[in-house]
């Protein structure tokens, strides 16, 4: 089996590909080579397949197309403009989360015969408010960022390009993953995840919102165990509506911060700065909070229960089981 990750440089991408060469196999199928593509060099882990790393732009025409000449049996697209750089810059948003995704459908499309599984990474932010308690299955897309509009785009697109044959696309709306290790990005949600990896790490947070936001969340390692479990899944099963949302567990940042008190104290709960930005108030106003999300459930998705025990998760996989005093 020959697998293509795009946005195999960024934070899942590269938990993603870990994940891979770890397991040695995708399902009961054995991984004979991999390919990693970005737009700056992937990392590649020892492997017990062939593996090499590609750099480009699949919003440049042609692009997408050299990526999959080779026709990977599996394509996880995972690359995007987080949703606050596409809300500022919404030229670069579109051409990277909307040019780039229909480059990469049509380049599959014009392969005659060739029908790989693809699994698209959409997001909650598809959904836009006025919200009901839980949003169901069968909620309706009204998104109100540029980048929410942008991954609807890609997943009716994904749902009409497998109706047509052209491709056996999966889509899956991932929660916000938190906590996300490594420098802050973009992300108008990245505060969700600064607010926990900052104080376990000693150092200063920002929270720019009130403590009675709530939000829907799942780990990396969640978020990694969806992508493989949807490349894997059996396309009859999920039938014609192709985009799941995917569970995770409903927190206010509230009970995100007394998650972090158990877990690492009141000192790490100190480090916590409380700094109002409307920008930022906005924008997660316009998303969506608690999910009902029976149908991604049934079909054997699986997330976190608990708050605490994502970031413990957080502490076993990114802070080797220390938190900083």
């Amino acid at each position: 089996m020959h697998i293509l990750v795009i946005g195999g440089a960024g934070m899942v991408g590269r938990k993603l590909i870990e994940r891979l060469a770890r397991d040695g196999r995708l399902g009961d199928a054995p991984i004979s080579r991999l390919t990693a593509h970005d737009v700056v060099p992937p990392r590649l882990p020892q492997a017990p397949f062939a593996t090499d790393a590609r750099v480009s732009d699949i919003s440049v025409p042609g692009a997408a197309a050299a990526l999959v000449a080779e026709m990977p049996d599996v394509i996880f697209h995972l690359a995007a403009i987080v949703s606050g750089e596409a809300e500022a810059d919404f030229e670069k948003g579109s051409r990277i989360n909307l040019d780039g995704t229909r480059h990469l459908y049509d380049a599959v499309r014009l392969i005659e015969g060739y029908v790989p599984r693809l699994v698209f990474t959409s997001s909650i932010a598809v959904f836009g408010a006025p919200f009901p308690e839980a949003i169901p299955d069968e909620f309706f897309h009204t998104p109100l960022t540029s980048y929410g509009t942008q991954k609807a785009i890609g997943e009716l697109l994904l749902s009409d390009y497998t109706r047509r044959g052209f491709l056996d696309g999966i889509g899956i709306r991932l929660p916000t993953v938190c906590v996300r290790p490594g420098a802050p990005n973009k992300a108008a949600s990245g505060f969700f995840s600064g607010i926990i990896r900052e104080p376990l790490a000693g150092q200063e947070a920002i929270l720019p919102v009130s403590d009675d936001v709530m939000h829907w969340h799942a780990s990396p390692r969640a978020a990694v165990g969806f992508l493989l479990h949807a490349a894997t899944l059996d396309g009859r099963q999920v039938g014609t509506r192709r985009n799941l949302t995917m569970p995770g567990l409903a927190v206010t940042v509230g009970e995100q911060i007394e998650a972090l008190r158990r877990v690492a104290g009141d000192k790490a709960v100190a480090r916590i700065r409380r700094v109002p930005d409307p920008v930022i108030e906005t924008i997660v106003a316009g998303w969506p909070h608690k999910f009902d999300a029976r149908r991604a459930s049934a079909l054997g998705f699986v997330a976190e229960t608990s708050f605490e025990e994502i970031i413990r998760i957080h502490i076993e996989d990114e802070l080797g089981g220390r938190i900083t005093d």
